[in-house]
């Protein structure tokens, strides 16, 4: 008859365990991005056509000529890429140099994009497949890497830049060059 008893708690028993799991998975959820397993390694060789006619594409050979880089992996139909525009600019103003990475878009809608947005960037390459985005550890856009000047992969940036991340960019830029 003692063990029937018991047996009557097992459920709420098992709620209990269950709601504890639930409300701390709540509490501290496990991370949403996916960091690049690229940090610390060498940009994979690539070369870009260019995305827009007033900038030249973009190969793994222009980022090994010692001067350290941002690139910034974007797109037209992106809306935080449009939100970072601003941010991008002020990066360029810090004596940032910027290369872009234009994913999945049409030369029509990038040039349209930056006519709009400002164009930041001294060279952009065409990554029509996501084959360079996929290929430095890209997840998402936008997303911004900063390259050193012999071309390793030394910090990256997932998701759209604030005005708080602009000054923490440009001192891993003056990091880079070191």
């Amino acid at each position: 008859m003692k063990q029937i008893r018991w047996t009557l708690w097992l459920p709420l028993a098992l709620f209990g365990v269950f709601f504890v799991l639930v409300a701390s998975q709540l509490i501290n959820p496990a991370g949403t991005t996916v960091e690049s397993a690229m940090i610390g390694k060498p940009l994979p060789e690539f070369t870009l056509k260019p995305a827009n006619a007033d900038r030249p594409g973009l190969a793994t050979q222009d980022m090994r000529d010692g001067q350290p880089r941002l690139l910034n992996v974007f797109a037209s139909w992106c809306v935080p890429c449009a939100a970072e525009a601003p941010q991008l600019s002020a990066l360029e103003r810090g004596g940032a140099n910027i290369v872009g990475v234009a994913i999945r878009d049409r030369p029509e809608d990038v040039a349209a994009f930056l006519a709009q947005h400002g164009n930041p960037y001294s060279r952009i390459g065409a990554d029509d497949l996501s084959e360079v985005q996929v290929g430095i550890g890209s997840s998402g856009v936008p997303e911004t890497f900063v390259i050193d000047g012999k071309g390793m992969i030394r910090y990256q940036h997932i998701g759209d830049i604030r005005d708080a991340d602009v000054p923490m960019l440009l001192e891993k830029l003056r990091e880079a060059a070191q």
